[in-house]
């Protein structure tokens, strides 16, 4: 299996040309003086490096040994303790962390560049840091003066890991069935007892403490409240203490992502420290959910690129077969390569991973600016924030498992095999489709509340922004524009009939949310295309333009289309799916 690299080039081109990076940051003091373009691809270069030479060559024997749970100890993989302490000392686990805190301080327009690559090189291994990065992003945003001193620098630091509790047995997706409770101590803390389920880095040998945020619920009320109750005690200096009543109850054995720690988490009296107001925990925690649930997209992404570097190694590489009309060297049997069908595959792999990729930068983009911003461009970013952060978690994992099974496809019989290394990538990408909210769930909430509940006016402003960036392109085909935009009229016309029935067709949502998602993805994805050969294009004469020119036309001519019949399927509404009989199933 070849090494993993980084499309360094591609990411560039993103950053500066086609999303303005340098503009962003410098209109935002708090990173302007953290970062310049210089810098971001000094820092992408040594995290490819880092992915390349550290993080990859785990990832087989990761996924071939798996974790443990001996002794009350949850034991990770050979090297992964080793890897991870350079990881953490490299600063990587607090990269977009605050600076007053220890974190680097990077934008995650930057970030998740950065994030793309540690997935492509190891799903396992980047789930610890993404979960650590997103509980110290919790804790930031609504712990307490004394809490976020206490634990952000260990945490940023990597020494000291983080873990998100929610999920229990009878409480998945709907938590408002959670039994976990959190009884008031004399000195202002709480005593937490109860257990959760798929927690995924509950525990681990990677750290010396593990911080969990734990949903619990306080006495005589339904709300729900946030606590931070720390695997170990720690004093008043920041000094490790007693076992804080933190048990793993066993570990969870999964189709993939064995490297990862996924445990059963039981709270016996542990301490633990409310984050936020009471039974406000779900506010708090969703300050944290939208950074993973773009890191949980992101790893489909990751995969992606993954799946493709693999497949067109192998393509270029496996020999089988004659092309159509004879070999172009005269040969007995050419590369595959030459295949119709296994081109097909690939550029269908392609151009929805350089696609995904912008989707990301672009949703980075506006976290970052909803977070440093100011007046009505961060009032703007934050509804785009909540428009783009469902799709980015559904469509990107949705399309990084399609791209793992598609170059598993590429490799024939070779892909079913562990060998190769396709087969786990599949096994790995399969379960970002379902945690951190399905995507099912993610499509009803874009539908539900960030199209319609708001009557389309964040839909209606983003495509507007979009169409009229469209008009300006001077270098792309003007039929493509003409078809892109068109879509994107219909996309509006077919969210108002969804909104006008939603009150009257009370299923309508639930029923036809993931194609709408998927036809705004697939929409969407046109434009980037559009956005990125007419960038491209400044250097018309470069290897670099015409890939993009090629790779754009066939996106608008094979994958755009698909938008078309996903806004035919929203147009058809629920009946079809509803009115079956429940007896029928």
């Amino acid at each position: 299996m070849n090494p993993y690299q980084a499309p360094l080039a591609e990411m560039k081109f993103l950053l500066e040309k086609v999303f303005d990076a340098p503009q962003t940051w410098a209109s935002l003091p708090e990173i302007a003086e953290n970062v310049d373009l210089d810098t971001a691809v000094a820092i992408m270069d040594e995290a490819d490096k880092i992915s390349r030479e550290l993080i990859h060559p785990i990832n087989r024997s990761g996924d071939e040994q798996g974790v443990t749970h001996q002794d009350a100890k949850v034991i990770t993989p050979d090297g992964f303790k080793e890897v991870y302490s350079q990881y953490a000392e490299g600063g990587w686990v607090g990269f977009c962390g605050d600076p007053e805190f220890g974190g680097m301080g990077m934008p995650k327009m930057l970030g998740v560049l950065v994030d793309e690559m540690a997935y492509s090189a190891c799903n396992s291994f980047t789930l610890y840091g993404s979960l650590t990065a997103g509980a110290a992003l919790c804790i930031n945003a609504h712990g307490s003066d004394e809490l976020k001193e206490k634990y952000l620098p260990m945490m940023y630091s990597g020494e000291w890991a983080g873990a998100m509790d929610m999920t229990e047995p009878q409480a998945g997706s709907d938590l408002r069935n959670i039994r976990t409770k959190a009884t008031p101590n004399d000195d202002g803390s709480y005593s937490i007892t109860g257990s959760k389920i798929f927690i995924t880095g509950g525990d681990h040998d990677l750290t010396e403490n593990v911080i969990h945020l734990v949903l619990a619920k306080l006495p005589d009320t339904s709300g729900i409240s946030l606590f931070l109750v720390p695997k170990i005690k720690v004093d008043d200096e920041g000094n490790l203490g007693e076992a804080n009543g933190v048990t793993v109850g066993s570990i969870e054995h999964k189709m993939g992502l064995k490297a990862s720690a996924t445990c059963v988490m039981n709270y016996d009296g542990a301490q633990g420290y409310l984050i936020g107001k009471p039974n406000r925990g779900l506010v708090c925690m969703f300050t944290m959910m939208n950074y993973e649930r773009l890191a949980i997209g992101i790893q489909g992404l990751g995969t992606s690129q993954a799946a493709y570097q693999m497949a067109s190694d192998y393509a270029k590489e496996r020999v089988q077969g004659v092309a159509a009309g004879g070999s172009p060297t005269g040969a007995t049997s050419d590369p595959i390569l030459v295949h119709g069908d296994v081109r097909r595959m690939l550029l269908n792999i392609r151009v929805l991973t350089e696609a995904g990729r912008a989707l990301s930068v672009l949703t980075g983009q506006q976290l970052d600016i909803a977070k440093y911003g100011e007046g009505e461009a961060q009032a703007k970013a934050n509804r785009y924030v909540g428009l783009l952060t469902p799709v980015s978690k559904a469509f990107l994992s949705d399309r990084g498992l399609d791209a793992a099974v598609t170059a598993q496809q590429v490799f024939g019989g070779h892909g079913y095999i562990r060998e190769t290394g396709i087969e786990q990538l599949v096994r790995d990408t399969r379960i970002a489709q379902i945690y951190e909210g399905t995507n099912g769930i993610q499509a009803i909430d874009f539908l539900g509340r960030k199209v319609t509940g708001d009557n389309l006016a964040a839909l209606t402003e983003f495509v507007a922004e979009c169409s009229e960036k469209l008009a300006s392109l001077s270098q792309v085909d003007e039929n493509q524009k003409a078809k892109v935009q068109a879509l994107f009229d219909e996309l509006i016309e077919v969210a108002q009939l969804v909104n006008d029935k939603k009150l009257s067709n009370l299923a309508i949502i639930n029923a036809c949310a993931v194609d709408f998602l998927d036809a705004f993805g697939h929409v969407v994805y046109g434009y980037f295309w559009l956005l990125m050969s007419d960038a491209a294009s400044a250097d018309v004469d470069s290897d670099f333009a015409s890939q993009k020119r090629y790779l754009s036309d066939f996106y608008i001519t094979k994958m755009l289309p698909r938008a078309k019949y996903h806004l035919t399927q929203v147009r058809e509404g629920e009946s079809a799916i509803m009115d079956i009989p429940e007896a029928f199933f």
